[in-house]
């Protein structure tokens, strides 16, 4: 399915999708490269720096400059590391030297020599690693963390330094423009850890904080321009770094967005090509058809599986040809790069099923052998549960050589069932039982991420109609079925609006920013209705937080009935923990015979958010569009 999110970009542009050849070969370029700078010198080497002490050896670097390629690069002699081979690219902007680093070779300076029309020196640098053993780097995710997402631009201004930055191309920033920078930053999120910790969460997932140096709508990130560094508006790349740490210092895990798929098309690699074959071109413009259903349909057409992973994302979103081995090992020793550079605890992949599967497999297989804790999990936003469960790790048998290698994704089928529950005078309560119905297909569910809503849909609040009521019933559901739940920032204090356009569900959180009358950092700031959803989330994700029963333990669910939908967590050390949804605009009254095989045992039960105790487990009169969540007493 795709994405409204970067419809705003396409002004100007062509918005016809153009019907393809069936081509196996790249066809001409969509876009001319520009002509090489006129600048001496090599302008840049990727990665920036490597380590000693990585599991694989192996390490290609990209070197870019003017006529890079009619000089003989040579290595001067390095104790552990060996120059294997050189080779030119299409482009005379480029070399690609493939180097072995066996374990051996200590961190210090590579001196690589490149001899043409002048003699060029470069210091290319081997760094110690600082990631295996160290605790507090790549901890990854378990179902006891609770993830905030948010939209670093929109969140809080933290260094009012960073507003303009000359020589990007849209440097200033414009708060009456749902399109422009904003000036949140990284500074601005690090203000507030304590304001996230005293929600509840445990994690902090941003849009990607890579640079995207694009002139429209640069604000969400997805449209990177330079693999190796932070977007400078949001601070500076060693500021990024000391983010992470800062986070973990503060009990706060670190996940990283990034986008394999596709780039910006003011990306420096795109702008001068090192080859055609980087990219999947076509004759004219052709956008993906955005239906993943093609790539394990036994009956699919080999255009409809080109047209998904080789069309284009957006019109500005070059699409990156991931088949080339070479394009994949420099994707891959980037994302490995990230990881050792800063010690992120997960990546989120935007567009996961878009990339080529055989790449997709490489890449997790290569991020699996260097960090094992590293947890990853991809947006797969598709219509059904089986073709969800193809994204992850699941019980399937291969298809076409495809077996994800992926821990996790979003669970767009149960958020979509918690939408309807929810919806209209009496919501459809079977939809959040069927959602996890179908978990068997996943080697392990409960690691999926759920969630109400994000950056990409209207939010939670106004699809349900700003009802109060219903929306404590959609916190409670989050932060007690199982998965990893999501939270999209303001949620927590009722921020509303529909997706037309994604700008109105991205707006600035109310006091970050100099100015704002309103500051729901603060609990004097937030009256009213914003107090008691503050207040009732964060009850619940606390409770979550210090009793890992559930979080993490085991989950049973009943059929719901009458418009109740009742599940339990419990362990196996007699702990349990009793949900029960009325979705009904009536008050209903639930047998408490039919949950004996749960509550046999207990004999009483204490409702979280309230402090009630209910004094008997026969019966329960539930009031309309109530959730309860009831520890259980013996």
């Amino acid at each position: 399915m795709i994405s409204a999110r970067f419809l705003p970009l396409l002004a100007g542009t062509l918005l016809a999708t153009t019907a393809p050849a069936l081509a196996s070969a790249p066809a001409a370029p969509v876009a001319t490269p520009a002509p090489a700078a006129k600048a001496a010198g090599i302008q840049r080497i990727d990665p920036t720096f490597w380590w000693v002490g990585m599991k694989n050896p192996k390490l290609q670097l990209l070197v870019h400059g003017p006529g890079i390629a009619s000089s003989a690069a040579t290595l001067k002699a390095y104790e552990g590391v060996t120059l294997d081979g050189v080779q030119k690219l299409e482009s005379p902007n480029y070399l690609l030297l493939n180097l072995t680093i066996s374990p051996a070779a200590k961190p210090g300076k590579l001196q690589l020599e490149f001899k043409g029309d002048k003699k060029q020196t470069y210091s290319y640098e081997l760094r110690q690693r600082t990631t295996p053993g160290n605790q507090q780097k790549v901890q990854g995710l378990t179902q006891q963390d609770f993830i905030y997402f948010l939209m670093p631009d929109r969140f809080s201004n933290g260094d009012p330094k960073n507003d303009y930055i000359k020589g990007m191309r849209a440097p200033k920033v414009a708060r009456d423009s749902m399109y422009a920078r904003h000036g949140g930053d990284l500074k601005g999120i690090e203000n507030h850890f304590d304001y996230l910790k005293s929600l509840g969460a445990t994690a902090i997932w941003m849009t990607p904080v890579t640079e995207n140096d694009m002139p429209k709508a640069s604000y969400h990130g997805y449209a990177l321009t330079d693999y190796y560094n932070t977007d400078r508006r949001y601070g500076t790349l060693e500021e990024y770094k000391q983010f992470v740490d800062r986070a973990h210092q503060n009990g706060l895990k670190v996940v990283h967005d990034v986008v394999l798929n596709h780039m910006g098309s003011k990306n420096y690699l795109f702008l001068d090509q090192p080859a055609k074959d980087w990219f999947n071109q076509w004759p004219k413009f052709t956008r993906s058809n955005y239906n993943s259903s093609a790539l394990n349909d036994p009956y699919g057409s080999e255009l409809d599986r080109s047209l998904y992973n080789r069309g284009w994302f957006d019109t500005t979103m070059p699409d990156v040809n991931q088949s080339n081995p070479l394009v994949a090992t420099y994707l891959i020793q980037n994302f490995l790069w990230w990881v050792e550079y800063t010690g992120l605890d997960a990546y989120r992949i935007d567009t996961y099923p878009y990339s080529d599967p055989k790449f997709l497999m490489q890449w997790g297989q290569a991020l699996n052998d260097e960090f094992p804790n590293l947890f990853k999990f991809g947006e797969a936003w598709v219509g059904s549960t089986a073709q969800q469960a193809f994204f992850a790790r699941n019980i399937f048998q291969p298809v076409d050589g495809f077996k994800s290698n992926l821990e996790s994704v979003f669970d767009f089928q149960s958020q979509g069932a918690i939408h309807d529950a929810l919806r209209g005078d009496n919501g459809n309560m079977n939809r959040l039982y069927e959602a996890l119905q179908g978990d068997w297909m996943y080697e392990d569910a409960t690691r999926n991420v759920t969630f109400l809503d994000n950056h990409d849909m209207s939010r939670f609040y106004s699809v349900i109609g700003e009802d109060f009521a219903k929306y404590k019933m959609g916190v409670a559901w989050l932060l007690t079925t199982r998965g990893i739940p999501q939270l999209y920032y303001g949620t927590e204090v009722l921020m509303k609006n529909f997706s037309n356009p994604d700008g109105l569900v991205r707006e600035d959180f109310p006091g970050g920013f100099a100015g704002d009358q309103k500051n729901y950092f603060t609990a004097a700031g937030r009256t009213g209705q914003a107090g008691e959803a503050f207040t009732y989330l964060s009850t619940l994700a606390n409770y979550r937080k210090t009793h890992p029963v559930v979080a993490t333990g085991k989950l049973m669910q009943f059929i719901p009935q009458d418009g109740v939908y009742t599940y339990f967590r419990y362990n196996d050390q007699g702990q349990a923990v009793m949900v029960m949804l009325n979705g009904s605009k009536d008050e209903k009254t639930v047998d408490g015979a039919r949950f004996a095989e749960r509550t046999n045992g207990f004999s009483s039960g204490t409702e979280i958010t309230t402090g009630a105790t209910l004094s008997s487990l026969a019966s329960f009169k539930i009031p309309a569009r109530t959730a309860w969540v009831v520890e259980l007493k013996k």
